[in-house]
């Protein structure tokens, strides 16, 4: 059985993202303490699953978001445009000349490699993203005037202050009100939680918006740090636990007794064995049945970051076009482990690539 999407006809976008876009400076094979020089993409947890379903999947994307109206805020509109989502819905804040009112956020993120685990060192202290609160987008004009099929936010942009996890929940009350479906990451991040109330914040805030989402996704420390469910015999932080898909299975089927309001929940499967190789996998509940992507044993990575929000674009974009669940989890792992395969936030993968390795394609050389 699909899920009730409002017909595709009927509106302008058939998702909208709420989240922060930061600028992510990328050492390369350095490392930022050491590094003379960055390359720079634009990131960001929730805006990534946008992107990934206009620039991947070809689908018609919008973004709501704050950036302060300077130079690296109109860069990261430049970034963003060539993407191809629409940023009619960004608040801009005029910039104060030195970043004391308001800013834009910088992400330093090292991929990685070997023994060397990819790190990140956020630098995003009172963004312009941060300090939005509810009144400042204007939800009936994007779900009732122009329609959107879908909404995606998740928890890094409700950890960011006080008031987006508000804005969170206006976002997601309009867009039920108007009969549009919410997925939901839980993107746990420890740092972002820390100075607010941690983990115990991090639940409280979770759980209320929980009750608001129809497909809800995050792997297995999001699901225990921030709703309090893990799975049962799996070492979370072990280097060398084989992921045990049944495992994850049974700590669903406990999330969706709890949450009845749960359509769709998924859960990306993730063994680091080095920052470089990973094995690589995913399950998706539906309508009472799981279904599960072909484990991927030993995936080499490249960059890691990003990885998770094109597992969740994929799923988004399986569901959208009424592809069926078990293509939504093969599309969404099978993207997932193509946006790692390249540098940076965002996918560079393309339908037929992803397709290409869902069917089990190899990666010979096409000509």
């Amino acid at each position: 059985m699909g899920l009730n999407l409002r017909p595709k006809e009927k509106c302008m976008w058939d998702c909208v993202s709420l989240g922060e876009v930061m600028l992510r400076l990328d050492p390369g094979e350095g490392r930022v303490r050491t590094t003379r020089e960055f390359k720079v993409w634009e990131g960001g947890g929730e805006y990534n699953v946008s992107r990934g379903l206009r620039r991947c999947f070809g689908l018609r994307t919008a973004l709501a978001t704050a950036f302060v109206d300077n130079e690296v805020g109109r860069l990261l509109e430049d970034m963003i445009l060539q993407g191809g989502v629409d940023l009619r819905h960004v608040k801009w804040i005029k910039f104060d000349g030195i970043g004391r009112t308001s800013r834009n956020g910088l992400n330093f993120t090292e991929r990685g490699y070997g023994v060397r685990a990819a790190l990140g060192c956020g630098d995003r202290g009172n963004t312009a993203a941060s300090q939005l609160k509810p009144g400042d987008i204007d939800w009936k004009q994007i779900f009732e005037t122009e329609g959107s099929r879908w909404l995606h936010c998740g928890g890094i942009f409700a950890a960011l202050s006080a008031t987006t996890a508000d804005v969170a929940k206006e976002a997601m009350q309009a867009a039920k009100a108007a009969g549009t479906m919410v997925s939901y990451d839980l993107n746990y991040r420890a740092s972002l939680w820390k100075d607010i109330g941690g983990q115990e914040k991090a639940r409280e805030v979770n759980r209320d918006l929980a009750q608001y989402v129809d497909v809800m996704i995050g792997n297995e420390e999001d699901f225990g740090a921030c709703l309090g469910y893990e799975p049962e015999g799996v070492d979370l932080h072990g280097s060398t636990a084989e992921l045990d898909s049944s495992a994850f299975k049974k700590m669903i089927a406990r999330v969706v007794k709890d949450y009845t309001n749960f359509k769709v929940v998924a859960t990306t499967l993730r063994n680091a064995k080095t920052a470089t190789v990973n094995d690589w996998g995913a399950v998706c509940w539906h309508d009472g049945e799981f279904y599960e992507a072909a484990p991927r044993p030993n995936l080499e990575i490249l960059d890691r970051v990003g990885g998770g929000d094109s597992f969740a674009s994929g799923l988004v974009y399986g569901f959208l076009t009424d592809k069926g669940p078990q293509y939504a989890v093969d599309c969404g792992a099978a993207h997932g482990a193509l946006a790692m395969t390249t540098p940076g936030d965002t996918t560079m993968a393309t339908l037929p690539e992803v397709e290409r390795v869902m069917k089990g394609g190899s990666a010979r050389v096409a000509r």
